[in-house]
């Protein structure tokens, strides 16, 4: 009986583990699959836009093919942030189909073009390609995400695309059918061993029963030897094929859930760029500022500079262009990247500060960013060195971003980011009003009054009535909120120093000045008015302390001077 059976055994245990070896190899599905986007109905859009919802389906990676007779710009970028510089423009939109191979593909007809995205502070990740490029998709972070396509803006956008992905499909009897038929190809080679192995004739086993029960009764340790290596084997094997299938499952399952959390949880908290983006940015700023630093053109500044630190720059180059002496302005340094405080908001404008020291800075500096719109870039607002014995005030966690306060409300605030500019502007007005105990003991504030008390006390200028008029521009005021409630302020004075004859016959003497360079006088008996720009840095602290405001950064600049 035992050889009847051993060699169908064998056979049908080999058929079984060739089938299944089959199903793993030549009767295999294909290692990937793919599926292209279709380009009917995409006339006029100047950008492809890849929506959050295909991304999404993809976030183990996918592999993204575009083709392209014109050079283009792949990008991208947080899904709100894309969305928002796209607008009203022409678009063409891919998100997922109903089936594994599908693509749906719509257009907003708008016949609204759109600016060149290249070279965009929004974006995260940004390639340019021409004729074919192909881009590994991997999501760069937590969050929603959206891809953008484009050549120029104007003219059509890329529309064949393509996307490649590893195929999960597997043939799901392969493994058992392998372990099915060894165990078979196995018990059969046992049996033939055990009918080639035995004493005398097959009579004298039937006579005398007894002797075979031995190895009959020891037949369950056998069977269950093979019934553990029917259930190790196939999860000894699973990993190299199966975990990975079953991780992207998983994955695809849980993927929209995280990102609906991680959403929820980070609305409004989340910083609006991310590292790499920040250090590019900011490459980008100094190397502009460089630039217009060594040529003194104010015009090479305006696509990354504006605001107090344009007004500052620019008077500084008109003022060299007339007086050589005068001292050139402290360079911005994009290296080394000491802290950092990333704004949150959505919406624009939105604010960055960074605190960098260059080889040339003798002090740290803390530069302000702003970027306007979707569609403009960050720009250089305010650049202040940081004071003596002063500190950074502590920003929340990088991975948390910093809030964006509104200057005009206090917020939890001792007093508004405006009012607390204005105070400072009232301090050095009046050095004994008010506001003298606003602010805790600072270097610039010591500097500026000692200044505006010598020139006063003077004995050159008795023949002189010389006032200052400190005023804040609630234009430049910008506010982040720090660790500990409070908030970090930039703001921006402008100081005028006026000096006017006392009586009739008396005149201010200009002769060896810089004003003397400025207003090619020698003296005048009407009097001047000098204006210098004053960017200054505040940290305000939360109601309900009794801690004082503190000026911790500040820099200087004169701006001009008018006879009157």
């Amino acid at each position: 009986m035992r050889n009847k059976f051993a060699v169908p055994l064998i056979v049908l245990g080999v058929l079984l583990m060739l089938i299944g070896i089959g199903q793993r190899t030549f009767w295999a599905p294909p290692e990937t699959q793919s599926v292209s986007m279709e380009a009917e109905g995409t006339a006029g859009a100047v950008v492809t836009v890849l929506e959050p919802e295909l991304l999404a389906e993809y976030s183990d990676g996918v592999d993204i093919t575009v083709r392209s007779d014109a050079p283009f710009t792949l990008a991208v970028g947080r899904a709100n942030d894309v969305q928002a510089w796209v607008a009203d423009a022409a678009a063409t939109r891919l998100s997922p189909g109903d089936g594994n191979s599908d693509l749906t593909v719509g257009t907003d007809k708008t016949g609204k073009t759109a600016p060149n995205p290249a070279g965009s502070d929004l974006w995260v990740i940004e390639e340019s390609g021409e004729g074919e490029l192909s881009y590994d998709w991997e999501a760069p972070g937590e969050g929603d995400w959206r891809m953008l396509l484009a050549t120029d803006g104007t003219a059509a956008a890329p529309t064949d695309v393509t996307l490649t992905w590893e195929n999960d499909a597997t043939r799901p009897f392969a493994v058992p059918l392998i372990v099915i038929g060894a165990l078979l190809a196995v018990l059969g080679l046992a049996l033939a061993f055990l009918r080639s192995g035995s004493d005398g004739p097959r009579r004298s086993s039937r006579r005398s029963a007894g002797p075979e029960t031995g190895p009959a009764d020891k037949q369950p340790s056998v069977s269950g030897t093979t019934s553990a290596f029917t259930a190790a084997a196939p999860n000894r094997r699973r990993p190299a094929f199966l975990a990975a299938a079953a991780a992207a499952v998983l994955a695809a399952g849980s993927a929209p859930a995280a990102a609906l959390a991680a959403d929820e949880s980070a609305a409004g908290s989340q910083p609006v760029i991310v590292d790499s983006q920040l250090t590019r940015i900011l490459d980008s700023v100094a190397g502009t500022v460089e630039a217009g630093d060594a040529a003194k053109d104010a015009s090479m500044l305006k696509p990354r500079v504006g605001g107090a630190a344009y007004a500052m720059r620019a008077a500084n180059y008109a003022v060299a262009a007339k007086s050589a002496d005068h001292e050139a302005p402290v360079p911005v340094a994009a290296e080394t990247l000491r802290t950092q405080s990333i704004g949150t908001a959505a919406d624009w404008p939105r604010t960055v500060v960074a605190v960098t020291q260059g080889e040339e800075n003798p002090v740290p500096q803390a530069l302000l960013l702003v970027q306007d719109s979707a569609r403009d870039n960050y720009k250089l607002v305010s650049a202040v060195q940081m004071l003596p014995a002063s500190t950074f005030p502590q920003p929340p966690a990088a991975t948390e971003g910093s809030a964006q306060i509104p200057a005009d409300s206090d917020n939890g605030l001792a007093m508004s980011p405006q009012d607390a500019v204005a105070a400072l502007a009232d301090s050095l007005t009046n050095p004994e009003g008010e506001n003298k105990d606003t602010f805790g003991a600072n270097r610039f504030s010591e500097d500026v009054v000692k200044f505006q008390q010598q020139v006063q006390s003077d004995p050159k200028n008795e023949f002189a009535t010389n006032t200052f008029q400190h005023a804040a521009d609630p234009k430049e005021t910008y506010a982040l909120r720090t660790e500990d409630g409070g908030a970090i302020v930039f703001g921006y004075l402008s100081n005028t120093f006026s000096s006017t004859p006392k009586e009739a016959g008396d005149s201010v003497n200009l002769e060896g000045t810089v004003y003397q360079a400025l207003t090619g006088e020698t003296n005048t008996d009407k009097g001047i008015d000098v204006t210098h720009g004053e960017a200054v840095m505040l940290y305000v602290p939360a109601s309900g302390g009794t801690s004082q405001a503190l000026v911790v950064g500040a820099a200087q600049e004169l701006l001009s001077a008018n006879l009157l």
